[in-house]
């Protein structure tokens, strides 16, 4: 990292890695409880679903590479054995054992609910502090907001059709 880019920084920036690491472990889980969850999803609705859980599963990963390169710019090392992302991860891992379509969706919206608490804490460690990891946060926990509101109305959706299916 630049020496002045470090600098900048408000705060430890041990503290900072660390909670930047715990958010890029967190990441990887999610990518891939999506990503599986994609693959192995049965019930109604399967392939919406299936749809969006792939896609969520692309941002998590593109989320993982920013914190990436934000840890390396602050001169960090990101996690480098995943057997550490449960340790690290503020968030669980829902592993999809199975696969109906609700299940998987009340697991992921776990999830999600979990990643917007912890991006908000990330905002509130580094607001006025590290504007970067600041604005990086907030650029993620936008989309996780936006995760949550769409798992949640494919869950609406398909409480609709299965209670109209039952009358």
């Amino acid at each position: 990292m630049g020496t002045r880019g470090r600098e900048i920084v408000g705060m430890k920036v041990g503290k900072l890695l660390n909670l930047l690491n715990a958010a890029y472990a967190s990441e990887w889980l999610a990518y891939y409880q999506y990503w599986l969850g994609a693959k192995i999803i049965k019930g109604p609705m399967k392939d919406a679903v299936a749809a969006e859980l792939t896609l969520h599963a692309t941002e998590e990963l593109n989320h993982a590479t920013l914190l990436t390169t934000r840890i390396i710019q602050l001169g960090g090392t990101p996690v480098v054995d995943p057997k550490q992302w449960f340790k690290l991860s503020p968030c669980a891992y829902d592993a999809p054992e199975d696969p109906y379509v609700v299940t998987i969706l009340d697991q992921n919206i776990a999830g999600e609910q979990c990643a917007i608490s912890a991006y908000k804490k990330l905002m509130d460690a580094t607001k006025d502090k590290d504007m970067v990891t600041y604005n990086l946060a907030l650029t993620i926990l936008s989309q996780e907001v936006e995760h949550e509101e769409d798992l949640q109305s494919l869950k609406e959706d398909l409480d609709l059709m299965v209670a109209r299916g039952h009358k």
